[in-house]
């Protein structure tokens, strides 16, 4: 007698959408471990259904339909959906078999996103790999004295936020340094992965099924050589704007809070919750704006604008608050003509955005 169907992924990704919304932690291990019992194999309930719906997650808290609590407890209960379903799993192979090799996944440090990376290390682990996970905000010097103890043959480095690329830096050329390739993925390295090869990655994969094919093409390769990082691959950074930013991200956000002020007087009746908020609105708009001058790239900071824009008119703050911080940071960074130039980038891309959709709160 046959084995029953798979139960589609699309379905599957519903029930455990709901799951996990509803914060029923047991409903949501029991939809995978019933959907694997029905036949979907492993692979498929890790990328396409948990990681569906994470994705699903961060579109929804954008979008202001999921609250920062509901998002985090969303998140914290597929973290234990993976760990159940890595806990139910058979063991790869004869018990005596060697692992294919033994590797490393980290998060860049300061990267608190750690979820995709064990993704890919427990896709790696049903691939036969043997995998030193080593979870969120790894230090690099951490890091690089596991890669010592351990002899791992490579390294997966995984960012979600491109604000964390100048440590991604550091820690690929570390890597690097003591002879163990690198492998980076994450949103934090672009779409196209242009970030990992700025910054000298050897390999990028936009995904864990990607990153299980590079691996195992990079450590078959004969005679296989280590990209070594030469310093000047990123001149631009002679010019100090970059250091500058970063350094002064305190004073810039207390002086363009200050210039929000006298513009707009109303923002002195703020709450202290409402300042705060605002202040943290733009540490990340500085932050970014250093981010993309360390790599030289202005879309990555009209992408975050456009972004953060969306957000605001979700919640109802208008997005011209945004175009009003970039006015305020050039009258702070006049004699800085990169950070200038982003800046007009920035306030050009907030302008051609389309106007948000009337909708709850919004005048049509």
């Amino acid at each position: 007698m046959s084995a029953p169907p798979a139960i589609g992924t699309e379905a599957l990704v519903d029930e455990l959408w709901w799951a996990v919304t509803d914060c029923d932690e047991f409903t949501a291990v029991d939809v995978v471990r019933r959907a694997r019992a029905d036949g979907t194999d492993e692979e498929t309930l890790l990328l396409d259904v948990i990681a569906a719906v994470q994705d699903r997650v961060g579109t929804e808290w954008a979008a202001d339909r999921l609250t920062v609590a509901q998002e985090h407890a969303a998140t914290a209960i597929n973290e234990r959906v993976i760990t159940a379903l890595v806990h139910d799993r058979p063991p790869v192979g004869a018990p005596d078999r060697a692992p294919r090799g033994r590797v490393t996944v980290s998060c860049v440090d300061g990267e608190w996103h750690a979820l995709p990376a064990r993704l890919v290390a427990e896709v790696l682990r049903l691939r036969g790999w043997r995998v030193d996970f080593l979870g969120a905000r790894t230090p690099t010097p951490h890091l690089v004295s596991h890669l010592h103890s351990t002899s791992s043959e490579a390294v997966l480095l995984s960012g979600s936020l491109p604000t964390h690329l100048p440590p991604a830096h550091a820690a690929i050329t570390a890597c690097q340094a003591v002879g163990v390739p690198v492998v980076a993925g994450g949103r934090a390295f672009g779409p196209d992965g242009r970030y990992a090869r700025a910054l000298g990655a050897d390999h990028w994969a936009p995904d864990a099924r990607a990153a299980a094919a590079v691996l195992e093409e990079e450590l078959s390769a004969p005679h296989r050589a280590v990209t070594r990082q030469v310093m000047d691959d990123l001149p631009h950074l002679t010019d100090q704007e970059y250091t500058f930013v970063a350094q002064s991200r305190g004073r810039l956000v207390r002086q363009t809070l200050t210039g929000l002020e006298n513009r707009f007087p109303a923002l002195r009746a703020y709450s202290d919750a409402q300042r705060e908020r605002t202040a943290e609105d733009v540490a990340h708009i500085v932050d970014f704006l250093a981010t993309a001058l360390y790599v030289d790239d202005p879309a990555l900071f009209t992408t975050f604008l456009c972004w953060t824009a969306d957000v605001l008119e979700a919640r109802r703050v208008p997005a011209r608050s945004v175009s009003a911080a970039l006015a305020v940071l050039g009258e702070n960074l006049h004699d800085f003509p990169r950070a200038l130039g982003l800046l007009a980038d920035g306030t050009a891309a907030l302008a051609a955005r389309p106007l948000p959709a009337p909708g709850p709160g919004r005048e049509a």
